[in-house]
């Protein structure tokens, strides 16, 4: 288990933990922010000392640079805190943190139920390195009640991943039912909890093994390649655990402490682009080129009920479905003269970003037809007037060049 000697009284409330995480303290002697610690070999008195810090391999033990530095385990104890859990694994990337855990969880002859709607690479890898492994996966309807997905459980199915809200289309799933299910079933259940960090807590709605982009919100500032993969028990941590230090699972020290430097304003980054991007989303939802947007926190949006049960916020990405007669050579006409919003992936930072993503959605289960081309936007800390004019100079070429 973490080391808790330094925990947080429970009457501290989010925002002033993100203050107090990864530091040695108020009333330390020193710098305010913990130093950078880099290296790879590390030395030991004897040889009987180094023996035992060996055989510490799922604490945080000095053994090799690979096994972690303070650094990494300062921000592993911050991330495990704001997930709710007990443990977290660093890993070199979102994706990383995707496929850590897939792995720790699954072998040949084994099956593996993910959403339809799900992140593009968690599909690729999926149906690549899974299915060469004898790894066989179905996609499910990301909405599916828990009686139906019962129906596409079989004997040997071991893992329910889910994504909730979907990548590029939000739709919002039932966790608290399906994760039940899987566990009446003897699977377990695996979120990316990447949009709603701090938002959703998985580990109260049954979820096993949380995962987040790190490069995303907690970074902050489009500077930085991290993931983290966190748990609740100790059976799953040795899992994950023998399974990142088999995989040569890596973070940059810098990136790390970089992350630290991200979270003690991720509570102000947060409730400010959700204020930005509600604001928009209701600005977009007024347009009249618009035929839906997709933001969870709006009535009507795909797995809004349970959004309004389960989350107690909302990020800054969501989507937006143009009406049938705006093509895709509009909409990238007017993607493309965007000076404001910056034409990129991820999302996260302080940059407001957006990316047609039409042609990028990957469907086989039957979902995902929204009957127009679909954009995604993540608002930034712009000021909202600027990110408007932008919009509204957009919307402009769009009709011109669509002619309606």
């Amino acid at each position: 288990m973490a080391d808790k000697d330094d925990a947080l009284p429970a009457e501290q409330r989010f925002a002033t933990k993100l203050t107090q995480l990864g530091r040695p303290g108020a009333r330390v002697h020193g710098f305010v922010n913990p130093p950078l610690v880099r290296g790879s070999t590390v030395l030991h008195p004897d040889l009987a000392h180094r023996s035992s810090e060996g055989a510490r391999r799922y604490e945080q033990a000095m053994v090799y640079g690979t096994h972690g530095t303070p650094t990494h385990f300062a921000l592993e104890n911050a991330i495990a805190e704001i997930e709710g859990g007990s443990r977290c694994q660093i890993v070199s990337s979102g994706l990383a943190a995707i496929t850590t855990p897939l792995l720790a969880f699954l072998k040949t002859g084994q099956h593996l139920l993910v959403p339809d709607s799900v992140y593009g690479p968690t599909r690729r890898f999926c149906d690549g390195m899974l299915a060469a492994l004898g790894i066989v996966t179905t996609y499910y309807d990301p909405l599916i009640t828990a009686a139906d997905l019962a129906d596409l459980f079989r004997p040997e199915t071991t893992v329910l991943f889910l994504e909730s809200p979907g990548s590029h289309t939000f739709e919002v799933q039932d966790v608290p039912a399906l994760a039940a299910l899987a566990h009446d079933k003897g699977a377990v259940v695996m979120l990316d909890n990447t949009w709603g960090i701090h938002f959703f807590q998985p580990f109260r709605h049954g979820v096993d093994v949380s995962i987040q982009a790190a490069t995303k919100y907690i970074g902050g500032h489009s500077d930085i390649i991290l993931g983290a993969v966190t748990v609740a028990t100790e059976e799953n941590w040795r899992r994950l655990r023998d399974a990142a230090t088999a995989l040569g699972q890596y973070a940059s020290p810098d990136d790390c402490w970089l992350a630290l430097r991200g979270i003690r304003t991720l509570g102000v980054r947060l409730r400010h682009q959700m204020e930005q991007g509600l604001h928009m989303a209701r600005w977009l939802e007024a347009r009249p080129e618009i035929a839906q947007v997709l933001h969870p926190a709006l009535p009507g949006a795909p797995g809004h009920d349970f959004w309004k049960r389960d989350f107690s916020g909302a990020s800054s990405l969501f989507g937006v479905v143009l009406r049938p007669e705006f093509g895709e050579d509009a909409v990238s006409a007017m993607i493309d003269g965007m000076t404001l919003f910056g034409i990129g992936a991820s999302w996260g930072g302080y940059e407001s970003l957006i990316l047609p993503t039409s042609g990028t959605i990957q469907r086989s289960a039957g979902t995902g037809a929204f009957g127009g081309e679909i954009m995604r936007l993540h608002i930034g800390l712009e000021d909202l007037a600027d990110i408007k004019a932008d919009l509204e100079r957009g919307f402009a070429r769009l009709h011109e060049v669509s002619g309606v």
